[in-house]
Formats: C-alpha cells, sequence, structure tokens
C-alpha cells in the first residue's frame, strides 16, 4: 500500500476551524448590515440586530418534538418516492457482479482486493447520488407545492424545519446503507475462496516515527538516491554498500506486543536493477533492529524481496520471544530476548541494507511497519461503511442548506459542484498561491510581470509600487484562503482503500477528521439556511 498516514492534530484543526468560521461569519454580518442600512436607511441598523436577536431566540427555543414530527414526516415523503427502490438495483449488482469478478484476475489475494473495492464502491454510487437528488429537492418542492406555507403558519420555525430534513433524509439514507452494508459484508465474506481466507483481516500498522538514510559512505541524510522515478515517494539505497534506511519507531505499545507474544514486522520495499543479475533470484535484503537505548544491534535473517507479491503473509517478518543471531563482527552466535533485550526501554531503529552490489531497493516511511495483532476484517469494513455514511451526511446537509434559498435543479448543480471540487481538490496552481510556493507572487504581481514581460523568477525592484502589490497579493491570498477552506475535503473520507488493502482504517488520521469535517459543516449550513428561509419568499415557486 503506497500512501503515507499522518496523524490528524484535534488542537491544530479546532483553531483552524474558529479561524474560517470566525472569518466568514464576520464577512457575512458585515456585508447584511450595509446592506440593510442601504435598502432602509437609518432604520436598517435596528432591523439588522433586531433580526439578528430574533434568530438568537429562535435557535434557543428549538423543539425536538416539532423537529421529530418533520422527521417523521420526511421519511414518510421518501418512502413515497419510491427511494428504497434502490435496494432492487443494488441486489442485481450482487447477483450477476460474482459472474464477471470471479475469473478476473488468478491470483486469490487480488479478488479478496477486487470484491471489497465493488461493494463499497457499489454502496457509495448508489446511496450518495440518491440522497443528494433528495435533499436538494426537499424544500424547493415543499415551496412550490405551498405545502410549507402551512408548516410555518404553525409555531415550526425555520431551523426546526431544516433539522426535521436533516434528521429526515439522513434517516432514510441509514436504513439504506445499513441494509447494503450488512449484505455486501457477507456477499464478500462468501464470494472470497477458501484459500484466500487467511487473507481476508484487518492488519494494525504502527508506522515508525521518522525516516532517515545514510549514503554510500555511511553519512546521514535525509532522502536517499533518486534512480529518476517520476513518481518520488520513494527513495533508494545502494547495494553492497553503506547505505541504510533508518525507521525509528518511539513509544511502542509494549503490551500489546507482549499480547501477540511476537514482533511483527511488514514491508513492501521497490527493487531497481541497473543489470539483469540473476534473474530468477530476487534482491536480497537484511534487516536489523537496533535498540536505541542500550545500543545493542540484533541482525536478522537475510531475506528476498518479494516486490510482485501482495500476499501480507510472504512480506511479514516474525520475531518470537527468544531470538538468535550472529553478532556484527564475529559472527558469534548469541540469544536476546524480544521484550527485555530488544525492546528495552520502547524505543527502536530498524536499519535497512540492500546485499547485492549494483542494484536498489526503494522504500518510503509507510513500507515498513510493525503490526499489532490483528482485527477482525468486519472492522475495516465497517469503518470503511461508516466513512460512506459521514459522505452522505454531509452531502445531505449541503444539499437541504442550497435548497434553502436556491430551487431544486440549482441546488442540485451547486452541491455536486461543491462535492466535485472537495473530491478533487484544489489545482496545482490555486493551492502553490495559498501555500506562497506558486513563483511570480499573487494575481497582482503576476499582471504586472506579464504586462511588462517580466520571468516569474526575476526579482521586482523595491519600492512603492512592490509595496502596495504586495499588500493587495497579500488580501487576496487570505481571501483565497478562506474561500479554499468553503469546500469540505472529501479525502478523508475514502477509506475503502484501507479495507480493500486488509488496513485496519486508522481513528487519528481518518476518522477522527472525516466526523470533524462533517460537524464543521452543520453549525454553518444551519445557520445560512435558517437566514435564507427567512428572507426568501415563500410565495415564489
Amino acid at each position: 500500500m503506497s500512501f503515507d498516514v499522518v496523524g490528524f492534530d484535534l488542537t491544530e484543526g479546532i483553531i483552524h476551524f474558529l479561524k474560517v468560521f470566525g472569518g466568514v461569519l464576520a464577512a457575512a454580518l458585515f456585508a447584511a448590515f450595509l446592506i440593510s442600512i442601504l435598502k432602509n436607511g437609518v432604520s436598517g441598523a435596528g432591523l439588522f440586530f433586531k433580526g439578528l436577536g430574533r434568530g438568537c431566540s429562535d435557535f434557543l427555543q428549538t423543539s425536538p418534538k416539532r423537529v421529530w414530527a418533520i422527521t417523521v414526516l420526511t421519511w414518510r415523503e421518501a418512502s413515497r418516492k419510491k427511494a428504497l427502490f434502490v435496494f432492487v438495483i443494488f441486489a442485481l449488482l450482487l447477483m450477476f457482479a460474482g459472474w464477471f469478478l470471479k475469473g478476473s484476475v488468478d491470483r486469490p489475494d487480488l479478488q479478496i482486493k477486487n470484491y471489497i473495492s465493488f461493494i463499497l464502491r457499489a454502496i457509495t454510487w448508489l446511496t450518495l447520488p440518491v440522497m443528494l437528488l433528495l435533499s436538494c429537492w426537499g424544500i424547493p418542492t415543499d415551496i412550490k407545492n405551498r405545502s410549507l406555507h402551512t408548516v410555518v403558519t404553525k409555531p415550526v420555525r425555520r431551523q426546526e424545519v431544516m433539522l426535521g430534513r436533516f434528521f429526515g433524509f439522513t434517516l432514510v439514507g441509514s436504513v439504506v446503507l445499513s441494509v447494503m452494508g450488512i449484505t455486501g459484508y457477507y456477499w464478500t465474506v462468501g464470494q472470497v475462496p477458501q484459500e484466500a481466507r487467511a487473507e481476508l483481516v484487518s492488519r494494525v500498522p504502527v508506522y515508525c516515527n521518522k525516516t532517515s538514510f545514510t549514503n554510500n559512505q555511511g553519512g546521514k541524510e535525509d532522502t536517499g538516491i533518486n534512480v529518476g522515478d517520476i513518481w518520488q515517494f520513494r527513495s533508494y539505497i545502494a547495494g553492497g554498500t553503506k547505505a541504510r534506511a533508518l525507521y525509528k519507531f518511539d513509544d511502542l505499545d509494549l503490551d500489546a506486543i507482549r499480547q501477540d507474544k511476537r514482533l511483527r514486522m511488514e514491508y513492501n520495499f521497490e527493487a531497481f536493477r541497473t543489470h539483469k543479475g540473476e534473474m530468477d533470484k530476487r534482491l536480497l535484503c537484511q534487516l536489523t533492529i537496533v535498540n536505541n537505548k542500550s545500543d545493542l544491534r540484533v541482525p536478522l535473517p537475510i531475506f528476498e524481496i518479494q516486490e510482485f507479491s501482495n500476499r501480507a503473509q510472504e512480506k511479514t517478518i516474525t520475531l518470537e520471544e527468544s531470538v538468535s543471531y550472529n553478532e556484527e563482527g564475529t559472527s558469534t552466535v548469541k540469544t536476546a530476548n524480544l521484550f527485555d533485550d530488544i525492546l528495552e526501554g520502547n524505543s527502536i531503529t530498524v536499519e535497512v541494507q540492500c546485499l547485492d552490489p549494483g542494484q536498489f531497493i526503494g522504500m518510503a516511511r509507510p513500507d515498513l511497519f510493525i503490526k499489532m495483532p490483528d482485527r477482525s476484517f468486519a472492522s475495516s469494513y465497517f469503518k470503511a461503511v461508516f466513512g460512506i455514511w459521514l459522505q452522505m451526511v454531509l452531502i445531505i446537509v449541503i444539499g437541504v442548506t442550497a435548497g434553502c434559498f436556491v430551487k431544486g435543479p440549482v441546488a442540485t448543480l451547486l452541491t455536486f459542484g461543491i462535492v466535485m471540487v472537495g473530491a478533487s481538490g484544489l489545482s496545482d496552481l490555486m493551492r502553490g498561491l495559498v501555500t506562497g510556493t506558486q513563483n511570480g507572487g499573487g494575481p497582482f504581481e503576476s499582471a504586472y510581470r506579464m504586462l511588462f514581460h517580466m520571468n516569474p523568477t526575476t526579482e521586482i525592484d523595491a519600492g512603492p509600487l512592490s509595496a502596495v502589490m504586495t499588500v493587495l497579493d497579500t488580501i487576496m491570498i487570505g481571501f483565497l484562503w478562506t474561500i479554499q477552506h468553503l469546500f469540505p475535503r472529501f479525502d478523508f473520507f475514502n477509506m475503502s482503500q484501507y479495507a480493500a488493502n486488509g488496513i485496519d482504517v486508522p481513528w487519528n488520521a481518518t476518522l477522527l477528521p472525516s466526523i470533524l469535517v462533517t460537524l464543521a459543516f452543520v453549525i454553518p449550513c444551519l445557520i445560512l439556511g435558517y437566514f435564507s428561509l427567512q428572507l426568501r419568499e415563500m410565495e415564489a415557486k
């Protein structure tokens, strides 16, 4: 698996949300105040603060009973619209999918990946579009059919209408997703070949805290050798030299390792040949475990790199409680205790060495990890289904909010556009402008360079014009920084890659940020939808 799992900083995330939410809220209130003044004159200030106070009062008096009543009504409406008929399409897919996937690949381990990827993708593409359409057309249809007129004349507040729609559509989607998820789980388990059942697990990896390298002469380096690969995800070390890749693991959970009664490490190294060598043999590699506290060095047996295998068992190195090794320099056979000697102090460094002269081995931080006791396949599978559920909730929130101020077709296009931008991310140009890594400066400086045909790397002479452009670009980049965070990042929600590769979905790197992103959009969308319904003309169809 070639992706780097990076932990999520909760404190930094909350501060980031407060910055964006506070900035957008302050700008929206200021703009609303100016519009009220320009439209109503001096009395506009009083009307603005009166409307703001009424909104705060309405939110504080939200009635769960009325919200539940609208939730039940939404469920009944969705049932009448045959939204649950999506089960029929899902059942047809499962009836015939086994025919095409069973012989798609020869290796059983790859068949598992195909089955899991197919079922999670089918659930995603059958559930999310249906919920997008239902949420975007709910309130606009109520206004068009004048059914909302009856509701708002009763003691029902606008935010209660929105919350009822939120929970109602979420209830419908949850029922659909639950049935599909449970059915897909048993279908996947039943389709997996008997010889590949051992691969149907959820591995729990512990990645290293830091990676570093040594060059051919043994000197310290931050990266390895670049062999010319366009994808510079991995760095390479030369074989038959003093070059090493160093994986440092700190604060290991010894209790979990003791529970497993062994230490297991899994690798995913990549071989790079500069000459044919012995083509019937794979490249040789050796790992050396170094205790960072006692400097004990334990060379492990030499092994061949299984670079073209996806079987976790073939890429796993297991150390039992008693480890025998040949001491470096003397070749004396010694024995060390795994927990009392090798893992003492909860901090080790794993050195990776290539033994074939003239050949190279490539590796990145996630290409070597320590395996904690395995969990069941259901653990990673249903976490991936939960990720789809979070996407569904986020789409419902955005769709219902969009339907509060535009009509159904426009709300659908708007929600779909937000989802697409959030899923694909910003362009490299936009990302470079926001992060300050783009050559040529911001919009005003770039326009100046284009006008005078200046190279992006050419320095602009210091002066009043340069200072003005810097200030204007800073304002524009701050505006772009705010705009980019108005789109949710859907890359957190893609948990199917973990389940398909037999990796347990990490809490801190995936589940936690997914939950927080969903919650971060609920409050702003609820406020925006409330005031949109307050200002919207109900008689307009």
